[in-house]
């Protein structure tokens, strides 16, 4: 496959995954005014050990797998990579099976550990349900990951990118349309609404292995032929394969398990802490919605956004760390960081100012008070998110992974120990200050790790950073500055909770607060050539004449 071919294929799939995240970030607007934070809570409830499941239940295989099979086909061998491909399928679906297994059995005691029961909020019985519910999926989505590695092994991006889409739209169509038929047509509950939506990830996998197997099926004739022409086998026995896939491959699923366990630690003590103090159960289950639910999805456009630019410039690390261009490579870290930095930064801190009209424009059935300042406190920890996953990955790149996986353990160690007391201390917020604490931990270790090996100065990119600081810092002033007028003159209508004026003004303010600040930003970046600098390659508009 020529070089034209794959840069396209990796830009689809880039562009597929980007298309796929931001999806499952905005139907959880019209999702939350549906079923409100009792039914975003018992969702959440399910979703975040689902995952962490999920990735166990994978264990980075399917990512591995492309790797293998690229080589092999590379050297001629296809014999190899399909050997491995219908052994993992069995693999996958028995690891998946286990998988399925173990969650719907640890459904009740996980149920137990998140919440006690009382009269009003989830029951222990909803909890349990939902967790049962979503295990389903664990029977299909290994199967469709592995099918989905194996043609990226063939640098082919077309049906994973075809079959993300695909899986996001079912599962969505499925959750919207369910909680409307529940709530709006059968007066059903909320925690129906909710437990019928965790069933969209089976329902999603359904539709995503239905696109895998289609593509499989119609290349299966020029793969067969692609076998009975091969003369090179490296006849290489399944025990050596999994060996070598499995110590590869989970490192990364380690660093990607990072998000899925800080938000675990948080649904195993948000709740026990926020009762300790006195908060009846829809009041801290109103809480820990909004942290892991509804503030955490916002805060990860900016990470996804920012980590999928920079992502790509991964591999390129990686061939010049092996070929030992040192001057390369210190280029790349540079632009790596850069980049990051000057996307992420602005994102966070803008949404921290600006708190008060996105959670009322974006969630007005939810309690704006308590939404919008957990908000303000959870905005700035997307820079620390963007940081660690950046660096965990530069670090997979030097073939540094251990420590990668050390940092994690360290910064959730600390997170573990300190979400319970901070939350008793500062109520939500505390938790919001117990994943800053272990996360900088992370990074902090994931810098020195990277300086170490790769002898980088990051005396250069702190001056860069201390600009990109005073930009943001002037939007910032100037952001803010530019809704005061509206928040003085109708005050009234600001602190008023009818739906009309209330979300005009929102609207409004929100409006103007990014325009200015947008516009304050890119204005102060492109005159002094910082965008250009940072942005030029890509985006050649950015250089200044």
């Amino acid at each position: 496959m020529s070089d034209s071919n794959v840069i396209r294929g990796t830009m689809l799939l880039t562009a597929a995954t980007l298309f796929s995240r931001v999806l499952g970030m905005i139907y959880m607007f019209p999702f939350t005014a549906l079923v409100g934070t009792q039914g975003v809570a018992l969702y959440t409830y399910a979703y975040t050990p689902y995952t962490i499941m999920l990735s166990l239940s994978t264990v980075g295989i399917p990512l591995a797998v492309s790797k293998f099979v690229s080589k092999y086909h590379t050297l001629g061998d296809f014999r190899t990579g399909r050997r491995l491909y219908k052994s993992g399928l069995v693999l996958m679906a028995l690891t998946g099976f286990v998988a399925f297994l173990v969650l719907f059995l640890l459904a009740e005691p996980i149920a137990r550990i998140v919440i006690d029961e009382g009269k009003e909020g989830n029951t222990i019985a909803d909890v349990t349900l939902v967790i049962r519910v979503v295990s389903m999926a664990l029977l299909i989505v290994p199967i469709m990951s592995l099918t989905r590695g194996f043609f990226q092994g063939l640098q082919s991006m077309g049906p994973t990118a075809v079959s993300q889409v695909i899986e996001q739209v079912f599962r969505i169509v499925f959750i919207l349309a369910s909680s409307v038929i529940i709530i709006k047509f059968m007066d059903g509950s909320k925690a129906t609404a909710a437990t019928y939506a965790t069933f969209g990830a089976f329902v999603g996998a359904v539709g995503g292995l239905m696109v895998v197997f289609w593509y499989y099926r119609k290349r299966k004739p020029e793969l067969d032929r692609q076998l009975a022409e091969s003369t090179v086998d490296h006849d290489v026995s399944l025990k050596d394969m999994y060996k070598e896939i499995i110590t590869y491959a989970l490192p990364f699923v380690v660093v990607g398990l990072a998000i899925p366990l800080y938000l675990q630690i948080d649904t195993f003590l948000i709740n026990p802490a926020l009762k300790s103090i006195g908060y009846s159960q829809p009041s801290y289950e109103e809480v820990f919605a909004i942290i892991t639910g509804l503030a955490h999805k916002l805060i990860m456009i900016p990470v996804s956004l920012a980590t999928a630019l920079v992502m790509t410039i991964i591999p390129a690390i990686t061939k010049s760390f092996t070929a030992n261009r040192e001057g390369v490579l210190q280029n790349q870290l540079t632009q790596t960081f850069q980049i990051l930095l000057f996307l992420t930064v602005p994102a966070a801190i803008g949404l921290a100012i600006l708190a008060e009209p996105v959670f009322r424009v974006l969630y007005p059935t939810v309690n704006q008070e308590v939404g919008s300042s957990l908000l303000m406190w959870y905005a700035p920890t997307a820079i620390l998110f963007a940081l660690f996953s950046v660096t965990a990955a530069i670090l997979q790149g030097i073939n540094k992974q251990k420590f990668a996986v050390y940092s994690l353990l360290a910064g959730l160690a600390f997170k573990a120990g300190l979400t319970y007391p901070l939350v008793t201390i500062f109520e939500g917020k505390g938790a919001i200050i117990a994943t800053n604490i272990g996360l900088f931990t992370s990074v902090v270790i994931t810098i020195t790790i990277i300086k170490r090996y790769t002898e980088y100065e990051f005396g250069f990119l702190f001056r860069r950073l201390l600009l990109i600081g005073i930009f943001v810092t002037v939007m910032a002033v100037t952001a803010r500055a530019a809704i005061l007028p509206l928040e003085s003159v109708y005050p009234d209508l600001y602190l008023s909770n009818s739906e009309g004026g209330s979300m005009l003004y929102s609207i409004i303010n929100l409006l103007v607060g990014l325009t200015v600040g947008g516009i304050v930003y890119l204005w102060l970046s492109y005159r002094s050539n910082l965008a250009g600098l940072i942005l030029g390659e890509r985006f050649t508009f950015f250089k200044r004449r």
